[in-house]
């Protein structure tokens, strides 16, 4: 039984799925909004939340701690500068998960992981 194990393993090794985490946040952040599977949109929603509210608090700390997740300096600088002024008056729940039907190829649930304006 898997009592109290948080989160997905999307059958892959540890290193892979974070790999897939850190991609999928990263295009999210840079392109604003994705579309993916709904388990996956699940899992990124905090990490992504987790980067805009360390942009948010800002400083060269906050900011290496950015770039260990994000895998573009571009994107990550975005965060600190455009998205943590957009966000800086509101405490939390910068993502919105849109579904958009099944995909025709297997059937899996697909959504619209996107910003909030």
């Amino acid at each position: 039984m898997r009592h109290n194990i948080a989160g997905r393993k999307f059958d892959r090794p540890s290193g892979e799925r974070r790999a897939l985490y850190r991609s999928l946040v990263t295009e999210l952040l840079k392109h604003e909004k994705i579309i993916t599977t709904e388990p996956k949109a699940k899992e990124i929603r905090g990490m992504a939340e987790k980067m805009i509210t360390l942009g948010k608090k800002g400083g060269l700390p906050a900011f290496r701690q950015a770039l260990t997740f994000i895998f573009e300096e571009d994107v990550a600088k975005k965060v600190f500068s455009e998205l943590a002024t957009r966000y800086a008056n509101r405490p939390g729940g910068y993502t919105r998960i849109v579904k958009i039907g099944p995909r025709r190829g297997d059937g899996a649930p697909m959504v619209q992981i996107s910003l909030v304006e």
